[in-house]
């Protein structure tokens, strides 16, 4: 069983860390208590859930100022046969009170009267124990996009540990007149085709019967549309895995949503898994009834 404990200053990145780490596989916990998580590492080991087979516990100052059951806990676990570790996250004095201004939240060690800068100082104090027996320890001034701390993760644990948690889309299709699909990253109005709705043969089909899709791949409109989209999906699809991004929606809407916005999402959800990417499909109006 793999263990990270993810400790740091407040503001450092720990939450941002925890939620790349579950991304990746590990079940995530924010601020579990030290003493308990032996206790929770033995019941994950007795069981067959790989579920927990590797495990991230963020553990900071908001818990308790005395690390010692910290330390105390990494020992018992490793004891067990856990392979335990401790990711230390830091950044400067400067980088922290920016995010803190950023995000306008209070300091947990914020006091009446009390600088934000005295309070940082006081955690690093108290957090120099944690510090000293970190395994890896990770500098996050310089990083200015959630991206650049997903990177270097990645780099730290091994590609392997992030290989699950690249971009994931789903390509869905919607009725413009049922409302805009509102989870839509991207969404593409299709209502340029022609619609086989005025087709009397095509018009109580759907989008996935090959009739509608042989009527729709025979206007050169068509053949347009889809190579643009390739060219497009091949150069942004990188840039978004690349700035950390996990899950992307493209919708595609035509009026009634059964005919052209289908079939088009279904050609789409093809170019993406042409493409190495993980896709799913959702046809959200596809078998509404017609009138």
């Amino acid at each position: 069983m793999e263990v990270i404990i993810i400790s740091g200053l407040s503001g450092a990145g720990k939450s941002r860390a925890g939620e790349f780490l579950e991304d990746a596989g590990f079940y995530t916990v924010d601020n579990m208590p030290a003493v308990l998580m032996p206790r929770f590492a033995e019941l994950a080991m007795s069981g067959k859930n790989s579920r927990y087979e590797r495990v991230a516990l963020v553990s900071d100052i908001r818990g308790d100022h005395n690390f010692e059951p910290l330390f105390q806990a990494m020992a018992e676990m490793r004891e067990m046969g856990c392979d335990c570790k401790l990711l230390f996250l830091e950044a400067s004095t400067e980088a922290v009170i920016m995010r803190y201004k950023e995000t306008r939240r209070m300091h947990p060690l914020s006091e009446p009267g009390e600088s934000l800068e005295s309070a940082i100082r006081r955690e690093k104090q108290l957090l120099a124990p944690v510090r000293a027996r970190a395994d890896y320890i990770l500098d996050s001034t310089t990083f200015n996009t959630t991206a650049k701390l997903r990177a270097a993760l990645l780099e730290m644990f091994g590609g392997d540990t992030f290989s699950r948690a690249g971009l994931a889309v789903s390509v869905q299709s919607f009725g413009f007149k049922y409302g805009i699909a509102l989870e839509g990253d991207w969404v593409m109005d299709v209502r340029f085709l022609p619609n086989p709705f005025y087709v009397p043969e095509l018009r109580r089909k759907t989008g996935l019967d090959p009739e509608v899709q042989e009527f729709l791949q025979g206007c050169k409109e068509t053949g347009v549309f889809l190579e643009k989209m390739r060219d497009m999906l091949a150069f942004l699809l990188p840039l978004y895995e690349e700035e950390g991004k996990t899950s992307l929606v493209i919708a595609m809407g035509c009026t009634g949503g059964q005919h052209r916005s289908v079939a088009m999402a279904h050609a789409v959800a093809q170019l993406v898994g042409e493409l190495g990417y993980p896709v799913s499909e959702f046809h959200r109006d596809m078998t509404r009834e017609r009138k």
